[in-house]
């Protein structure tokens, strides 16, 4: 029996450097427009923790909307349809990456601005299905389950929506999807980290809140030191997406839809 048919055919997605620019709060302030952020496309060969970054929320409503499976047609058509059923009633719609990050095979660069369509949706998508640029992401990644995100989180507590740590946002997520094309480890893990200093500086409680018990911070920073690179799948927790040349105890692999 395959997993697809217990957990569903609906992929799963990782998010790279340079989320949180796909939100028009903080793309509208970039002083160097479009930002970028980078999501990949997983196979759902493993069922990934809720709370945990990995759009599960997401990808429960596609479920419902597509009868266990992903549809055929164009992946634009398909990401907007998906984004208005979750988003509907809701005051502060979700980011559009989730949909896109699902829906859309490979790797794929998201450029967001908020003189498109307020921001809420990417300028760009400049999207790489190259096998050989997949093999190379599932060599290199190695997945480190940490926590989900606690009952009564919340990453929006604290907004330091300082327009350089926005525009060095957005520019760790152009560095990370060059870095991937080029096939470079130690470029990818920097991009990586920018992307993390960007988070604790603009959005404080992505790594530190009240109810956050595990020691994010701690964890980060060994496996920085320790690897090429690493970051969290999503703000409060989930996984440490850990960049390395060598295994990493723990961890798991993930294989890329092309």
């Amino acid at each position: 029996m395959e997993i697809a048919s217990v957990i569903g055919a609906i992929p799963y997605r990782m998010a790279l450097a340079g989320g949180w620019i796909d939100q028009p709060f903080v793309s509208r302030l970039n002083p160097a427009p479009p930002g970028s952020m980078v999501v990949v496309a997983l196979e759902p060969e493993v069922r990934f923790l809720d709370r945990a970054g990995m759009a599960t929320g997401t990808r429960k409503v596609a479920l419902q909307v597509w009868n266990g499976g992903l549809p055929g047609g164009d992946p634009a058509v398909l990401a907007r349809s998906l984004y208005a059923a979750e988003n509907a009633g809701k005051a502060e719609p979700s980011g559009s990456q989730d949909m896109i990050g699902l829906i859309y095979p490979g790797v794929n660069r998201l450029d967001y601005g908020a003189d498109f369509e307020g921001g809420y949706f990417p300028a760009h998508i400049e999207t790489n299905r190259d096998p050989r640029i997949a093999r190379w992401v599932e060599e290199v990644f190695y997945l480190v389950p940490v926590a989900q995100r606690p009952e009564g989180y919340g990453p929006l507590g604290i907004k330091n929506l300082n327009p350089e740590w926005i525009r060095r946002l957005g520019q760790s997520g152009k560095d990370c999807f060059n870095a991937i094309l080029a096939r470079n480890v130690r470029a990818l893990g920097a991009s990586m980290g920018e992307c993390m200093l960007c988070w604790e500086a603009i959005l404080p409680h992505t790594v530190r809140h009240p109810t956050i018990t595990a020691d994010l911070k701690g964890l980060l920073e060994y496996y920085q030191r320790r690897y090429a690179g690493a970051m969290y799948s999503g703000c409060g927790g989930g996984y440490l997406l850990v960049v390395s040349e060598e295994p990493v105890p723990g961890a798991f692999r993930i294989k890329v839809r092309v």
